[in-house]
């Protein structure tokens, strides 16, 4: 039976020829032979074969630079970061460059292998939002170190002087946030993630800032370390018992908020006359649930094309190597039905 699909080797052992000398025929070399090209590219032609570009492009990167961009994101499944991805590709493409994708899983571990990959597949620069469990900086320094164009967005580390693209963060909680004091709320609990990762401790100081500019003081049990719908569902409840329960919430992500609204619907309050909920994203789930959530829009495609443009810009020299470039992506408050209207 046929392979579904031959190989180099398949088409050099047909011939008798090396390797080299099928790639060699393949790229049109003049140091074969008219006829047997013709011969070697006719027979690729007839199985289908097609050299696979990014794979040539990583061989020839010691003679030529490379125009594959290394993409590393914590989660393929989170719709944030599928959105930057989106952006990424749309800018790369647009300037003929391919990009390899990985995903840390939110584990360090894999994060280092990933770079190690990275680097010893001379990628041209690598775009990357850091993991979770991520507090050692090295492996991204050592990037640095090697020459290697590294640009961070949403997660970026601190402790690394290196280009950044981020959405507004502390604004868009403090907007958020405003909001719902201003439409009576008195009351708001904040579910955030691990302390360890800026954009969390952007948004915190973003909740704290715009209560205490409203005259009203933080309740430190109402801040909760929460960034799943199924935590969510778990811990809301315990807090809707309280006395002087939440009157509204804020979550670091709409799966999050939806956990917090399911929760509160299941305890039998009204959303929003009982509870404002807002979430985090402007995902797709944000309009499919009921009532649809009030949520701060990220705009994770255009987080994606920036930082695109900033790497290949540094890949390209139009940019020298050494420059720190930092770029902000405003942020937006989508009003839905999970909040309720400014108070007259």
């Amino acid at each position: 039976m046929e392979k579904f699909s031959i190989t180099m080797k398949d088409i050099a052992q047909e011939f008798g020829v090396s390797v080299a000398t099928v790639s060699r025929a393949l790229a049109g070399s003049p140091h074969i032979s008219k006829a047997r090209r013709e011969q070697i590219q006719n027979f690729a032609r007839e199985h289908n074969f097609f050299p696979n570009a990014i794979a040539t492009q990583l061989r020839q990167s010691h003679t030529t630079p490379s125009k594959v961009i290394g993409v590393i994101v914590p989660q393929f499944t989170h719709y944030y970061f599928s959105t930057i991805l989106n952006g990424i590709e749309q800018e790369s493409s647009k300037r003929g460059y391919r990009i390899i994708v990985a995903q840390s899983d939110e584990q360090y571990e894999r994060e280092v292998k990933i770079c190690e990959s990275f680097h010893q597949n001379k990628v041209c620069g690598i775009i990357v939002s850091q993991a979770k469990d991520t507090t050692n900086y090295a492996h991204f320094q050592q990037l640095i170190d090697a020459g290697i164009p590294l640009v961070f967005y949403d997660r970026i580390c601190a402790g690394i002087n290196a280009s950044r693209v981020v959405v507004d963060d502390y604004m868009g909680t403090f907007n958020a946030v405003s909001h719902l004091i201003e439409s009576g709320c008195r009351n708001i609990a904040f579910f955030g993630t691990t302390m360890n990762i800026e954009i969390s401790k952007n948004r915190l100081n973003g909740y704290k800032d715009a209560i205490y500019q409203h005259g009203l003081k933080v309740n430190d049990d109402f801040v909760i370390q929460c960034d799943n719908r199924q935590d969510a569902e778990r811990l809301t409840p315990s807090l809707l018992k309280k006395k002087n329960r939440p009157d509204a919430f804020i979550a670091v992500n709409d799966e999050t908020a939806i956990g917090i609204l399911y929760a509160t619907k299941k305890a039998g309050l009204r959303i929003p006359q009982d509870v404002a909920i807002c979430g985090f994203t402007n995902s797709d789930s944000a309009t499919a649930c009921d009532p649809m959530l009030t949520t701060v829009e990220q705009r994770g495609v255009e987080v994606g094309k920036e930082a695109a443009d900033i790497l290949i810009n540094f890949v390209e020299g139009q940019v020298p190597k050494n420059q720190v470039v930092k770029r902000i992506v405003k942020t937006r408050l989508i009003l839905r039905d999970t909040t309720k209207p400014l108070l007259a």
